[in-house]
């Protein structure tokens, strides 16, 4: 999880798109088991990222749980989603 962050906020490694990919892949399955902060993390990513409806629905269902559960950058990123 820590090191997915830190992957995702480097300035240099997080634009690089198989840095976000190992970044997912890492944060997959702290998101499955209920970690609010990947659930956000790993929303976002598959939001911003994904090119099919497919994994956008999956992370738009992550930042709704991530949000429910009180997550602010879940809330924003899904009030900027919905508008």
């Amino acid at each position: 999880m820590r090191v997915a962050e830190w992957l995702l906020d480097s300035p240099r490694l997080g634009e690089n798109p198989s840095v976000k990919h190992l970044a997912g892949h890492l944060l997959k399955a702290p998101a499955r088991e209920g970690v609010v902060a990947a659930q956000s993390r790993l929303g976002q990513l598959m939001c911003r990222e994904c090119g099919n409806a497919r994994d956008r629905r999956i992370g738009q269902d992550l930042l709704r749980q991530a949000a429910r559960a009180g997550d602010r950058r879940a809330q924003r990123e899904l009030g900027q989603i919905e508008d």
